[in-house]
């Protein structure tokens, strides 16, 4: 015999479970201020991004208006976010698509 309301609170717990488990990004978006090469020496010096890498990501953020530059728990990429705007940078965290 099934008990609904177990079977339901069961049902929110693993809703709730499933957002916390969703992977998180971090955004960096294209702006008018900073030049190139600062936004690849901010990839490379906060990242450790190779210069291949941070490049790549520079060009993207250029050309496309933004770039996914770290994938992971909501905390992680607050924090990311939080050091691009210290290094002056626009970045966002957004949940990644999957």
């Amino acid at each position: 015999m099934a008990f609904p309301e177990v079977d339901e609170e069961l049902e929110h717990l693993l809703d709730a479970e499933a957002r916390f488990d969703t992977p998180w990004r971090t955004v960096v978006w294209n702006d008018p201020v900073n030049l190139m090469s600062y936004v690849v020496y901010v990839f490379r010096s906060y990242f450790g991004f190779s210069e291949d890498k941070a490049t790549r990501l520079m060009l993207a953020v250029h050309h496309e208006g933004k770039a996914v530059v770290a994938e992971g728990t909501r905390e992680e990429m607050e924090r990311h976010v939080q050091a691009m705007h210290e290094y002056g940078l626009w970045a966002t965290v957004d949940k990644a698509e999957g």
